[in-house]
């Protein structure tokens, strides 16, 4: 008799919403935790978690408790939301997502074959309670009378001081982080629910700077920089054409690497040899990927904290490469395949100063990849084009985005320009490669058809990736342990964020050079102006002359927490703070004891926030 009141009082307090929804919260909240944070303290993501959660159930009791039922459906659909969008997008990214993302929304629909790739079907179980009661909810009479039933107001001030106790325990998670720079040990820290409500009102990392204070004397004296009166490669393509390739999530471990005897690159491989090759150059893009790549190179300044570049800066009239090589008597234009709308490119473009796009209204739908027509077609086209544009007898500065390459790779097979080995095929890291070799060919055709039509030999041509492929995120342990075979060791941040450069110089037969000097999407438009004999003495940029400089700071935003940088020989992760960050050599070497400092980590933060002053500070376009 006792046993039997014992269970009927067991499943009266299940059966209370109460503890019915926490016990399905407790597991998302482990769920998202092993996930993210790949580590099995169970009772830390509680201590975290839970407090959040019933803080919400509280307000529910207090205040909706005629509707208790469809109001718990309502915060464990808006909770649960939040988990598989913190999970899927650090899936990709590595950054805890926060509410400035939802900008991106618009983009979902164009990439969604990259989203669903993502997706592992485990994640999905994060909704299977959702689902479960809705029909359940419908089809069952007896559940729908005891969710009638549930309209009884809980003793107040039992929940009251639940409620106050559980606000409290947020506070106590959230304060004695709210300084911490990494935001990924933030959200570990605070919990992901209380760090979200943290990121929607915390005011912004950066430094408060004047834009008055803004110009190219303080960029170069806060580098450490001084400018040769004489500087190497000055005018070395002065009158020529310019001609900038960003290859699609193109990284630098494909160049000159074989497997199992197969050149992975040929045509780029060949190129090597006749151009200016630096291998420890790294991607400084955000939030907008490909668009903010386009951003940073044709601006030489740095990526919003939030948002895409394409979305928060096109309100102005921005310096830029367009505009500079316009106003030195070029033609500029910018070639891409896919519809000028997609990442808001239409006001980029006008951002920037272009004189002319290409886009899919001019290449069309034939012969698709991923979401728009090959490079084979954007190659080819273009191609025409250009030769068109040199026949002017006016010089240009064109820029082509590839898009071949995109994530997931999925290209089809009769656009396979390669055999794979066998414990390749079914991995995202062989998909990649494959994808990869066939955007190496079509680069080999585009740079076939310009020696045929005289415009490659009176051209610098700039090829450069756009950003990662590979987010080591993503990669399973199988996916992991190819990555250790081609690199030989354990695939790195460092190598994620590795993408090649390569500067091939007018003239038949340029020389061939690597160049070891650490380098970043920024320090493209100082470069080629160096090369176009054009002076920014007075022009606010913040990359450098690679070509000139042999020592370099890099900040980086998005893909890395607030603070990290790369250095000449490190890249540098900061934990709470400085002094409990992490370093990675480049190389995937040993690091000294001083590969990096205080004052290079002070240095990347005060040029970010020297950069966002000043491109607020810019007239805005009407």
């Amino acid at each position: 008799m006792i046993a039997l009141v014992s269970r009927q009082r067991l499943r009266g307090v299940i059966a209370k919403p109460f503890v019915f929804f926490s016990v399905l919260m407790i597991l998302k909240i482990y769920l998202a935790w092993f996930v993210i944070f790949d580590e099995g303290h169970f009772w830390a993501s509680l201590a975290t978690g839970v407090p959040s959660v019933w803080f919400v159930f509280c307000l529910i009791e207090t205040m909706f408790y005629k509707r208790k039922l469809g109001a718990y459906l309502i915060a464990d659909l808006v909770m649960t939301s939040i988990y598989f969008a913190v999970i899927m997008y650090y899936k990709y990214f590595g950054v805890i997502v926060t509410y400035h993302a939802l900008q991106q929304a618009g983009q979902v629909t164009e990439v969604k074959g990259s989203v669903m790739s993502l997706l592992h079907p485990y994640f999905l179980l994060i909704y299977v309670d959702i689902v479960a009661l809705f029909f359940i909810l419908i089809f069952n009479k007896k559940v729908r009378a005891w969710g009638r039933s549930l309209a009884v107001k809980e003793r107040q001030r039992f929940v009251t001081g639940i409620g106050i106790l559980m606000l409290a325990a947020c506070v106590a998670c959230i304060w004695p982080n709210k300084d911490s720079m990494n935001e990924i040990l933030q959200a570990q820290s605070m919990g992901i629910l209380n760090y979200e409500v943290y990121a929607a009102f915390a005011a912004s990392k950066d430094d408060d700077v004047s834009a008055v204070s803004v110009n190219q004397q303080a960029i170069e004296k806060l580098k450490g920089e001084t400018p040769s009166a004489t500087p190497a490669y000055f005018g070395a393509a002065k009158g020529k054409n310019v001609i900038i390739i960003q290859m699609e999530a193109f990284q630098n471990f494909l160049l000159n690497k074989k497997l199992d005897g197969k050149e992975l690159t040929p045509n780029m491989n060949k190129l090597l040899g006749s151009s200016l090759y630096f291998p420890h150059f790294f991607q400084q893009v955000g939030q907008g990927n490909t668009a903010d790549a386009e951003f940073v190179v044709n601006t030489s300044f740095y990526v919003p904290q939030h948002g895409a570049a394409s979305q928060e800066y096109v309100d102005r009239v921005l310096p830029s490469m367009p505009r500079t090589f316009a106003a030195n008597g070029y033609q500029t234009a910018t070639f891409h395949t896919n519809d000028i709308t997609f990442w808001n490119r239409k006001e980029l473009y006008a951002a920037l100063g272009w004189d002319k796009h290409y886009d899919k209204t001019f290449f069309g739908d034939e012969d698709p990849v991923m979401f728009a027509a090959s490079d084979e077609v954007l190659y080819s086209k273009t191609a025409d084009e250009l030769a068109k544009m040199q026949s002017t007898g006016q010089p240009f500065y064109v820029q082509l985005i590839s898009m071949s390459g995109h994530h997931p790779f999925d290209i089809p097979e009769r656009k396979y320009k390669m055999d794979l080995p066998d414990r390749y095929e079914g991995t995202l890291v062989g998909d990649y490669i494959r994808a990869q070799n066939y955007a190496d060919y079509a680069l080999g055709q585009f740079v076939d058809k310009l020696k045929a039509n005289g415009v490659w030999d009176n051209s610098v041509v700039v090829i450069y990736g756009d950003h990662q492929g590979l987010p080591i995120y993503s990669l399973t342990s199988k996916e992991k342990d190819l990555m250790k075979e081609i690199y030989g060791r354990d695939y790195g941040v460092q190598d994620m964020m590795n993408i090649p450069l390569l500067i091939k110089l007018p003239g038949a037969s340029p020389e061939g050079k690597e160049l070891p000097q650490t380098g970043g999407q920024s320090d493209i438009f100082p470069t080629v102006a160096n090369l176009a004999g054009i002076s920014l003495e007075d022009h606010v940029h913040f990359g450098q002359d690679l070509l000139n400089d042999t020592h370099n700071v890099l900040p980086e935003r998005y893909y890395l927490p607030s603070g990290s940088f790369i250095n000449d020989s490190s890249v540098f992760v900061p934990g709470k703070s400085f002094e409990d960050g992490t370093i990675s050599a480049i190389d995937g070497g040993k690091l000294g004891k001083d590969s990096v400092t205080k004052d290079q980590y002070n240095q990347a933060l005060e040029l970010l926030s020297m950069s966002d002053a000043y491109v607020r500070s810019l007239p805005e376009r009407k």
